[in-house]
């Protein structure tokens, strides 16, 4: 059995890279599979050197397929049970989009130069047989803030419920260990959250500002962030979302990703935040947010990663 799964249940760090890449169309396919063969064994060097070096820097790499890729490198059939493309969520204003993935490296670090070290050593072999469309620098906001200004992550599961949410067991025995990982990059409009009061953001996102307190019930808006983003006690997922951006340009957004051992769970949050529940009461965060990515990758446990290898 395949079970060991990836760093999926570490908690956020200090550095992060999170890099999409896409295989070239005019490399030969055995030249790809040959690089990505590669590829998985130095995913799980890099995990292991980093352990052993520096032990306490909670250095990671975490390596999902998309749909396509599995398809072209011919990887075990049949798929994991929910791996397809993602397709759009259209909700009356916003739109979850979807974009293509083949390849995608969660690399985490507290040392900023190791996470850069990793990085490059992955870029290095992937750019002989792809194009990286999505490269975005991570980095730890004050206590867990996103540019908003608001605590993210509150309702991440902690201890045992981490591995319950994130990796699959009984769901789809031929994958246990592996889990399902969604990711999507949105740049936030600061001109005009900034022009809200924060009264008026706290009832946006459904949490107090600065003490990061839920709304109760009778009071918090059915629109906020959390009445609609959060669908349960037992639908959570693993979020590890970074802050990224450039001061200069004004460019600043949160990298939402999340591990989950059901893509349903996923999809039902998307569906309350963008089409609205409701239909028509979507997330109001959505007004200052939006998602310029969207795509859905597997992660295969450690133990497949090493069959991958050869």
């Amino acid at each position: 059995m395949h079970s060991t799964p990836q760093n999926v249940t570490d908690y956020p760090n200090n550095n992060t890279y999170f890099l999409v890449w896409n295989f070239k169309e005019q490399i030969p396919i055995e030249k790809i599979k040959s690089c990505f063969q590669r590829i998985c064994a130095l995913v799980i060097n890099l995990n292991n050197s980093g352990l052993d070096r520096f032990p306490d820097s909670k250095a990671s790499c975490v390596m999902g397929i998309g749909y396509e890729a599995w398809l072209k490198l011919d990887l075990p059939k049949p798929l994991p049970k929910e791996l397809k493309p993602f397709e759009p969520v259209m909700g009356d204003k916003h739109i979850a989009v979807a974009t293509k993935g083949d390849l995608h490296f969660h690399i985490r670090s507290d040392q900023k130069s190791l996470a850069y070290d990793m990085s490059s050593v992955i870029s290095d072999t992937m750019k002989v047989i792809g194009d990286c469309v999505v490269e975005v620098q991570g980095f730890r906001y004050w206590d867990s803030r996103s540019i908003l200004g608001f605590v993210d992550g509150t309702e991440n599961p902690h201890g045992t419920d981490r591995d319950y949410f994130s990796v699959i067991n009984e769901q789809d025995l031929d994958y246990r260990g592996g889990s399902y990982l969604f990711v999507q990059k949105y740049v936030h409009n600061l001109n005009a959250w900034k022009l809200l009061s924060v009264e008026e953001q706290e009832k946006v996102i459904g949490r107090s500002k600065e003490h990061d307190i839920e709304m109760d019930d009778d009071v918090k808006p059915q629109n906020s962030h959390i009445a609609l983003a959060n669908i349960g006690d037992d639908f959570k997922v693993v979020r590890d979302n970074m802050p990224f951006g450039n001061v200069a340009t004004n460019e600043m957004g949160t990298y939402f990703i999340c591990y989950t051992s059901t893509f349903s769970t996923v999809e039902k949050m998307l569906t309350n935040m963008f089409v609205g529940d409701p239909p028509g009461n979507y997330d109001r965060i959505l007004d200052f947010s939006t998602a310029k990515t969207g795509t859905l990758f597997f992660v295969p446990s450690l133990d497949m990663l090493a069959d991958f290898s050869g």
